[in-house]
């Protein structure tokens, strides 16, 4: 029985592995064909190049479930095709017994999905959007095509770059507004730095031109350097770097709880806590549904059916998901119901064919 397990588990790793090549090579190319296009003076081809090298984990990451699915299908659609899955029925195997020699392949993708999503992606994400940030970024005014808003107490902020590890700020714009939502000073920093020392803890800016407003009068002041004391960590700053959805679980958890923590809408970073930590039961989902495929309908179909079938699958379920998103946004439902529609959804169909297996 163990020679049985060794023996699909390795077809279905291969497939897996086979299938993750293609569909990330493609999903790089794509992704270098964009960067490509933003390229220029300031960022340049060997900067596209190293955004797409840094963010390729998060790629990984994303098309792991998919990758999973299909390398399931193939992997155990060869098995079908050579007639081996009927051979080890007609030997007694148990049809369970077989999905188990699956599942733990299958593990090992989950595994590798949380380690991924946990640890490589989000900090080389934070990287690769750091840099490029730096170089599109400019130091004179706000940039509205890079960057990033956040609100402290009645101060707006944004801020045109953020180092890698959150400590150097570049193109810092601060708004503050009194009680009555009225504009009385606005200043541009050209960088800042995060400074620990005895005192505590506060940002040292320089470079300042600050503008306060006295009804019909304005007031201009110019500051080699000024100290700046504000509920803004390097850790905060660093999430702000990496989209919801590209984030670590405990990062985003963090995040999550300061947007409600600020009275600002936290929805967002919940949905994507949810779809992360539930990641790992998205893709044992839906290889259970890929196994249901073969033993079923897919079991004396041809490859180019089962590819068909593959993308089909991988379509529907992704389009469940990314419908939900919005639904849960706009109509308050919760993410965590949210996220686990298609995935509950997906599982009643897997389930449903196993059963109606011989």
């Amino acid at each position: 029985m163990n020679l049985l397990d060794r023996h699909v588990r390795i077809a279905v790793l291969l497939s897996i592995a086979i299938v993750l090549g293609i569909i990330v090579s493609l999903d790089l190319i794509f992704s270098l064909i964009d960067e490509l296009g933003e390229s220029g003076v300031d960022y340049t081809v060997g900067n596209a190049l190293l955004y797409v090298a840094l963010t390729t984990p998060t790629s990984i990451y994303e098309l792991l479930p998919f990758a999973a699915l299909g390398g399931t299908i193939f992997g155990l659609g060869v098995l079908a095709s050579n007639n081996e899955l009927v051979v080890m029925q007609t030997a007694g195997v148990h049809k369970w017994r077989i999905v188990l020699a699956v599942l733990k392949p299958a593990l090992l993708v989950m595994v590798l999905g949380l380690l991924l999503g946990e640890y490589a992606s989000p900090a080389l994400e934070q990287v690769a959007n750091s840099n490029k940030a730096i170089q599109l970024s400019g130091s004179s005014s706000i940039n509205s095509e890079t960057g990033t808003w956040h609100k402290i107490g009645n101060d707006f902020i944004h801020i045109n770059a953020i180092a890698p590890g959150g400590v150097q700020l570049y193109g810092v714009s601060r708004y503050t507004a009194n009680d009555d939502r009225q504009l009385i000073s606005a200043s541009f920093t050209e960088s800042a730095q995060y400074i620990e020392d005895g005192d505590g803890a506060y940002w040292r800016m320089n470079n300042v031109r600050q503008s306060r407003f006295f009804g019909s009068r304005i007031s201009t002041t110019s500051y080699s350097q000024e100290n700046w004391t504000a509920d803004l960590s390097p850790q905060l700053l660093s999430l702000l770097l990496v989209e919801p959805g590209n984030q670590s679980i405990s990062g985003l958890y963090r995040f999550a709880r300061f947007f409600q923590t600020e009275g600002l809408d936290s929805s967002i970073y919940f949905l994507a806590f949810w779809k992360k930590l539930l990641q790992p039961l998205s893709t044992l989902v839906l290889v259970v549904l890929a196994i249901s495929f073969v033993f079923g309908p897919l079991r004396e179909a041809t490859m180019g059916y089962r590819i068909f079938i593959a993308l089909g699958i991988g379509l529907a379920f992704t389009t469940i998901q990314r419908m939900m998103e919005p639904v849960s946004l706009i109509y308050g439902l919760s993410p965590l119901m949210a996220v686990l529609t298609p995935i509950l959804l997906s599982a009643c169909l897997g389930l449903l064919l196993m059963r109606r297996v011989s």
